[in-house]
């Protein structure tokens, strides 16, 4: 059972039929959509207002689902010790561990696209006259990118919880990363020039279309420079998962 089309099916099954992916990928969903809502309802737009970024208030929670999502599509091999018999039938390292992170990726983008979709017009909708289109000037790729970046978080994920071959371990490392770290060091002068290079808040610049909106002026890289930036580190995560499964035992 290691050809591609078979291991593509099993990791689709392995997915669908866990319900706590399915939670954290619909509470992905509710948390970037509802706290962007309440954002644009209670918004008073001033100088440098960023329609767009306003319904996406809601991301930095969302990314959280993500974060538990990734985690728990390659942790669950390890704590469950699965990961014993899903080696035996792939035996093929490279092909078991990318064919998991290719269907649980594409699965998160799919969800960070209609996320991205949905959160737009929703808050768009509660703006009103304050409110944008998506044929404004870096708009769509704004709401696109809300999906990449969904979808980059989690891979992100799973690539460190490759390496770290523990649900537990990785959700102690990456949740207070993201949700405190990150933004604390942002807000130090001489930390941030290092911050600014984190996956998070690199690839977050994506989601912005006003470039003075959240103190978006001082990076020295574009929406696309930073989200290349995010990509790295995906890249980075994933290859250390890799060696780490190739090198070790199950």
């Amino acid at each position: 059972m290691s050809s591609v089309p078979a291991v593509l099916q099993s990791e689709w099954t392995k997915i669908r039929t866990v319900s706590s992916t399915t939670w954290t990928l619909a509470l992905a969903f509710l948390a970037t959509a509802g706290i962007g809502a309440v954002a644009a309802s209670l918004i008073n737009p001033g100088r440098n207002f960023d329609p767009t970024l306003i319904s996406f208030s809601g991301m930095s929670l969302g990314q959280l689902a993500m974060v538990v999502f990734g985690v728990l599509v390659v942790g669950s091999e390890y704590s469950s010790g699965m990961i014993r018999t899903s080696l035996a039938a792939v035996p093929r390292r490279a092909t078991f561990l990318y064919g998991k992170i290719f269907v649980a990726g594409l699965l998160a983008l799919v969800v960070g696209l209609v996320t991205g979709f949905i959160t737009f017009f929703l808050g768009q909708a509660l703006l009103g006259d304050a409110g944008t289109d998506l044929g404004a000037p870096g708009v769509l790729r704004a709401v696109v990118g809300s999906g990449l970046y969904m979808c980059l978080i989690a891979v992100f994920s799973m690539g460190v919880t490759a390496m770290l071959r523990s649900s537990m371990l990785s959700l102690g490392i990456l949740m207070p990363f993201f949700f405190l770290v990150s933004s604390i060091l942002a807000a130090v002068p001489k930390a941030k020039d290092v911050a600014r290079y984190f996956p998070d808040q690199a690839g977050s610049k994506i989601l912005q279309v006003v470039p003075d909106a959240s103190g978006g002026s001082d990076v020295p890289y574009g929406p696309w420079a930073g989200f290349g930036i995010m990509a790295a580190w995906v890249v980075a995560a994933l290859i250390g998962g890799y060696l780490v499964l190739r090198r070790r035992d199950a």
